[in-house]
């Protein structure tokens, strides 16, 4: 269990996937800069994180920006949204007759991806719902603006130690408090922190090597 301000963020779990070196410069280093990939998602988000928004449709309620936590993870963040249907099973609400049925929707920009770091993200707000409203929930919906459908996704048992271990991971990271060193791979290209990480530097000498190469050719 972890205290509330030791909580890292939950959208970090997608930086983490993606690459450790990019998430230890935003997440430890605070550093951050834009493209067009991050702009346009922070559009759709705009949208979806609207905590005043609550909309009830008969058995459906929508609750959009939602803040969420968990003390076993060491994690808290918002959901873009989360729909409440009543049925016969399912968790009670405060202020709300009956069960609920709880069911996470995260927004991304374009299409799905090849890769499962949304996926991850979203099961691990599923897992703070959990441990907050006291229930259980199956699946969630990733729903990408460049299609306009919604993927589903199974939270199972594997996909739950996934991200455990990860967040584990993450805090032992956050306590170590260094960057890890530039391992340039093809997802570089499409990541907006390329011009501060500057992986090519990678393929640049030592300052070892740098002083012996200079040294003997004098």
């Amino acid at each position: 269990m972890y205290k509330e301000e030791d909580f890292l963020m939950i959208s970090g779990i997608q930086h983490f996937a993606f690459c450790r070196r990019q998430w230890a410069l935003i997440h430890l280093e605070c550093q951050w800069q834009e493209n067009l990939r991050t702009v346009e998602g922070n559009i759709i988000h705009e949208h979806c994180h609207d905590e005043a928004f609550t909309e009830k449709r008969q058995d459906l309620l929508i609750s959009r920006g939602m803040r969420v936590f968990s003390a076993q993870l060491g994690a808290a963040g918002q959901c873009d949204v989360v729909e409440f249907r009543q049925g016969e099973h399912g968790t009670h609400l405060h202020g709300r007759e009956g069960l609920w049925n709880v069911t996470p929707i995260e927004y991304k920009r374009g299409q799905p991806k090849t890769d499962d770091v949304d996926i991850l993200q979203l099961c691990a707000q599923a897992l703070c719902l959990e441990e907050m409203l006291c229930c259980e929930i199956a699946k969630g919906y990733l729903f990408y603006d460049e299609i306009h459908r919604r993927d589903e996704v199974l939270f199972s048992t594997e996909l739950r130690a996934r991200v455990t271990a990860m967040f584990r991971e993450m805090h032992e990271a956050y306590g170590r408090g260094t960057t890890p060193k530039v391992k340039p791979a093809k997802h570089c290209q499409a990541c907006s922190l390329k011009e501060l990480c500057l992986p090519r530097l990678c393929r640049n000498l030592s300052v070892a090597d740098y002083y012996e190469q200079s040294i003997g050719d004098e």
